[in-house]
């Protein structure tokens, strides 16, 4: 008898960081609900992940693709002068890539935005303007 694979669910502790952008090939995408910060989550939709090494080659560079073309759409839509990419999973182990928009004077400069603080909502307009801006950007990796 042959093992089904687990089907690919999001960790709820990632669901609850904030509205969903879009799904790539390869990736679910995340806005992180923080008005301190334009913050992305990718979560890579394949079951069991925990390492990027856990991607076989072609998944790895395809999270790199996808990485990078969102980093973009962020930086575009940002303006930011630099974006800090992470995948520590100590809370969360499920693979995920944060990419957070950062510019010198932020809420966390010149550290890490991890634990620095509270959050602070977003109110809709900012939300919706946020989500607007990264999915005219990734437009052409959205998957229907």
């Amino acid at each position: 008898m042959q093992h089904k694979p687990e089907p690919f669910t999001l960790d709820p502790r990632l669901e609850a960081d904030g509205p969903m952008v879009a799904d790539l090939e390869l990736c679910h995408v995340r806005l992180v609900n923080d008005a301190r910060f334009f913050w992305l989550v990718l979560a890579p939709r394949q079951a069991g992940l925990v390492e990027i090494m856990d991607l076989d080659a072609e998944g790895r560079a395809l999270l790199m693709e996808e990485m990078s073309a969102a980093g973009a759409a962020l930086k575009a839509a940002s303006g930011c002068a630099k974006l800090n990419v992470a995948a520590l999973g100590n809370m969360v182990p499920q693979l995920h890539v944060h990419l957070v928009a950062r510019d010198a004077g932020d809420a966390a400069w010149p550290g890490p935005v991890f634990g620095v603080g509270v959050r602070e909502p977003m109110d809709d307009a900012l939300r919706d303007a946020r989500l607007a801006a990264i999915r005219t950007r990734l437009a052409p990796l959205i998957r229907p």
